[in-house]
């Protein structure tokens, strides 16, 4: 689908997807609540979608498609209800690692068989038998493991004593699932590296799930390279749980300036700084967003704490530094957790972006369309966590053809 911009001039509201983040978790706690739960503004994304239907299916196999956090939320959710089930999932979730939460939950009592490769799906929940109260998991692999193990602690008949080990990434995706956890009357201790969550009942209530911070970051960098703009992002909230608010940090560097209304955020441009720097491994599904908008902006920048964008819907890494050659500039990738993009700038003159079948990959790179024609490869990916991407941009000017 070819994708550019006439004018290089936005002034709309954007109103965002609401946030799949919260949703996933917030179905899993009304999944496990004894009480009514009403929720409002559920996400329309494939992946919130997909995790409504399988939380609603009674089949033995439930089949996740591409949906990471459905994956792990539904494992640890299946093997808490001592639910006999299959999970499996897409060729890629077949290589995307499951092991650390699988080891966590036999640990503790899930009777837990790998169908094919160990460690990863497919894998067959046979039983679940509480053993012991405490569990021991990493902390610098996937917060998903956690959240998992959290949602579900609360109706474990020992509640559950959770040890994190090293480095805890993604703190904010953890703080995320503990608030969603308390507005629901659950309560917790946090001392330390130990998270405790004793056997109690999710409580009524209910909830408005908020706009996807995580959308937003594309509409920030379409500010960032737009000649002139005035956009307002709605149903964003200042006090949000979602650990991708961090974009509003981060844009202060790249020119965005955020200014909280009662009903939104509205976006304006401003100054650059010289050098862009920024550690992600607490947003790290900003990093495409930003690594591409750097690298358009032609500033010098350092992202590091990238190391999960590894194992996502894509090796993310790689891809980035692929895409970014094709626009002209080589970008430096040290080890597993670091890339450096050098002054200098891309080249916009109609490549084609190969999406790797990953929703972020065509997300991030579109708005650099500001500058020029491009080829967004497989545009449907969007689906997985913005429906209405396309739609958006059009309103926001953008032409598409070939779609």
């Amino acid at each position: 689908m070819k994708i550019y911009h006439p004018t290089k001039k936005v002034s709309l509201d954007v109103p965002l997807v609401s946030s799949k983040s919260e949703s996933n978790r917030a179905l899993i706690i009304q999944a496990s609540a004894k009480e009514d739960i009403q929720l409002d503004n559920i996400s329309m994304a494939r992946d919130t979608q997909t995790m409504m239907r399988l939380l609603g299916s009674d089949d033995l196999t439930l089949d996740v498609l591409d949906a990471g956090t459905t994956m792990r939320f539904l494992t640890a959710y299946v093997t808490a209800n001592n639910r006999q089930t299959i999970m499996t999932g897409t060729p890629r979730m077949q290589e995307r690692p499951i092991g650390i939460l699988v080891d966590a939950l036999r640990s503790i009592g899930g009777n837990i068989d790998y169908m094919n490769n160990e460690g990863y799906p497919p894998h067959k929940i046979k039983s679940f038998a509480q053993a012991t109260d405490t569990v021991n998991i990493r902390g610098d692999v996937s917060s998903q493991y956690i959240s998992a193990l959290l949602l579900v602690a609360p109706s474990l008949p020992q509640g559950l004593k959770i040890v994190l080990e090293g480095d805890v990434n993604s703190k904010p995706y953890i703080m995320m699932t503990l608030s969603l956890m308390e507005r629901f009357g659950v309560e917790y201790k946090w001392e330390d590296n130990v998270i405790t969550v004793a056997p109690q009942n999710y409580k009524s209530g209910a909830y408005t799930i908020e706009s996807d911070w995580s959308g937003a970051s594309y509409w920030y960098s379409i500010v960032a390279l737009s000649e002139e703009a005035e956009v307002k992002i709605m149903n964003l909230r200042e006090d949000s749980l979602q650990g991708d608010k961090a974009i509003v940090e981060i844009m202060e560097q790249l020119g965005v300036k955020s200014t909280f209304e009662a009903d939104g955020v509205r976006l304006t441009k401003t100054a650059l700084a010289d050098k862009f720097y920024y550690d992600f491994t607490h947003c790290p599904d900003l990093a495409q967003t930003i690594v591409s908008l750097v690298a358009a902006l032609g500033m010098e920048g350092r992202m590091i704490g990238l190391q999960s964008l590894r194992i996502k819907e894509t090796d993310r890494i790689a891809a980035l530094q692929n895409e970014i050659k094709k626009l002209g500039l080589e970008i430096e990738v040290i080890g597993d957790e670091e890339i450096r993009v050098p002054k200098g700038g891309i080249k916009i003159e109609g490549q084609t972006i190969d999406t790797y079948d990953d929703h972020r990959m065509a997300m991030a790179f579109a708005p650099l369309s500001i500058l020029g024609e491009l080829d967004i490869e497989e545009p449907g990916v969007v689906a997985k966590s913005y429906p209405s991407y396309w739609e958006d941009l059009k309103s926001a000017g953008f032409v598409m053809e070939g779609e």
